[in-house]
């Protein structure tokens, strides 16, 4: 999207808009009805207040344009009926407010029966003549006005359509190119290195087994070798399956955070998974987000952190999803936290939802990681 240019658009707000709409429209009338030089008695009064009504009315067209139609043409036929021979300016305003917002059939049918209970309106003012009573309703609500009216609001309801359909079209698009690079990355990935680190690993753990087979001393840089192929390996595996995460069906979210905390307890971390609140559905954007931030944090602990328990803390807000991961390892309290690329992603995810991320020493000593991400349906 694009951003909007600085104008009247931008600082005036559509409410306001619609409130000087009405007013101007409801002032028309009245200055139209007082130039017919009605006394004051009761049913003029009447008049008067119909036809204020009937404009003020069309400040709720956006928000309830079927209500707003009925009370304006109600409103007309009213001050009709009280011999006020005034153009029903409002209901054309209301005719392109429905029409606009899609309800075409429903405005037809209104506009037809407008059309037949103003002549008896005027009939009902005091006019005897049915001729005369049909011209007056045919000023009052000229058709060509009125289909003029329906079909400036069908006009830009279609433009609008199509202004969100090339926007959709263009975001799928742009979708769909990127999940095009992401698995071409991953393809040339592992071709060009999930083969290479494969042998590394396989030889470097034959090596190992066949000096200690022998009774031999394993040299410490071997050692090293195997384990930084493990980590390697390790390391492609989940960045592959990053890079093939498909957003139209995540296969990782909230549901598999248990996994990841029996993983980190398999390799020696005492971790502990805490869920707090009452479980409600959460955009699956956040889902994944959730998911990567657990990954990425016991990730962390065990490769960095010299830790022995690790907690995990989620916790279902009506308004957010918080979670907590904490660690006892060997971060100083105050030190600042280094920002390597696994933090640096967490962070681009986060605030790419609209969240907030806080990665830092903990007081106590060890290292925290709190999130919190916004759960309104707006993904």
């Amino acid at each position: 999207m694009g951003t909007k240019r600085p104008g009247v658009r931008s600082v005036v707000s559509p409410g306001v808009r619609d409130w000087a709409i009405a007013v101007g429209v409801a002032a028309t009338l009245l200055v139209t009805g007082l130039s017919g030089q009605h006394s004051a008695t009761d049913l003029d009064l009447l008049g008067y207040a119909l036809l204020a009504a009937g404009g003020l009315a069309l400040a709720a067209r956006r928000r309830a344009p079927i209500p707003v139609l009925a009370v304006t043409g109600l409103c007309a036929v009213g001050y009709q009926a009280a011999d006020f021979d005034v153009p029903a300016v409002a209901y054309l305003f209301a005719v392109y407010a429905a029409v606009r917002a899609g309800h075409r059939t429903l405005t037809i049918a209104a506009s037809i029966t407008m059309l037949a209970a103003l002549p008896l309106a005027a009939l009902a003012s005091g006019l005897h003549d049915t001729g005369e009573a049909f011209a007056q309703a045919r000023g009052a609500l000229e058709i060509a006005w009125l289909i003029a009216a329906g079909a400036a609001g069908e006009a830009l309801r279609q433009a609008e359509r199509r202004a969100e359909e090339a926007e959709r079209t263009r975001e799928e698009t742009a979708r769909r190119r990127a999940d095009e690079e992401r698995l071409h990355i991953a393809r040339e990935l592992h071709d060009s290195l999930t083969h290479q680190i494969s042998i590394i690993k396989v030889q470097s753990e034959v090596a190992v087994h066949v000096a200690r087979k022998r009774g031999d001393q394993v040299p410490e840089a071997l050692l090293a070798i195997q384990q930084a192929g493990r980590e390697a390996t390790r390391e492609l595996r989940a960045t592959l399956e990053a890079l093939r995460d498909d957003d139209t069906a995540p296969p990782r979210g909230l549901d598999h955070v248990p996994e990841l905390v029996e993983r980190a307890r398999s390799i020696g971390l005492d971790a502990t998974l805490t869920i707090e609140g009452r479980r409600q559905d959460v955009p699956a954007a956040v889902e994944r987000t959730a998911y990567r931030i657990v990954q990425e944090s016991l990730t962390n602990i065990a490769r960095h952190a010299d830790a022995a328990t690790a907690s995990v803390r989620i916790d279902h807000r009506p308004d957010a999803l918080a979670i907590r991961v904490d660690d006892d390892g060997k971060a100083a309290p105050g030190a600042a936290p280094v920002p390597g690329v696994g933090l640096l992603g967490m962070r681009e995810r986060i605030t790419a939802l609209g969240g907030r991320l806080r990665a830092e020493p903990r007081g106590e000593g060890g290292f925290t990681v709190q999130a919190e991400l916004p759960v309104e349906q707006t993904s």
